[in-house]
């Protein structure tokens, strides 16, 4: 990791995000990867809401997750998030989710954004906000 600012939220395991034998099925760590996502934009002072009302959308175009230790019912995690990478008209966020209690590694990934208009085409990402995602 390097010297960015990393948000964190810590979250307790519901019941509904789990299997039958009591693990968090997988595709909950992407919802997690996404909670993450918006505390970091809101901790950088921009709510993710706030650009989709000017009408820039970032729709996740690539997903990685390496899935190393369960979380269970119960557990309390913690959604490590941080920027990766920021170009003209991407940007990618890394995360961590842990073992709230003891610092664990559970699963760790990335998300790589793409920002579009309202129609669907690519766009740069505005001066405000990269200026915004840059001293981040």
């Amino acid at each position: 990791m390097d010297e960015r600012p990393v948000v964190e939220i810590t979250l307790r395991v519901r019941y509904a995000e789990t299997d039958a034998m009591g693990v968090v099925y997988h595709a909950n760590y992407l919802v997690w990867f996404e909670v993450g996502r918006g505390e970091y934009f809101r901790t950088l002072g921009e709510d993710y809401g706030e650009w989709e009302k000017r009408g820039y959308l970032l729709p996740v175009s690539e997903v990685y997750a390496r899935y190393q230790t369960p979380a269970h019912y119960g557990d309390l995690v913690t959604v490590r998030t941080w920027l990766q990478a920021l170009r003209s008209r991407s940007l990618t966020l890394n995360y961590e989710v842990q073992d709230a209690a003891s610092g664990q590694r559970l699963v760790s990934g990335w998300t790589k954004h793409i920002c579009m208009d309202r129609q669907g085409c690519a766009r740069r990402i505005p001066a405000d906000m990269l200026a915004l995602l840059e001293r981040s």
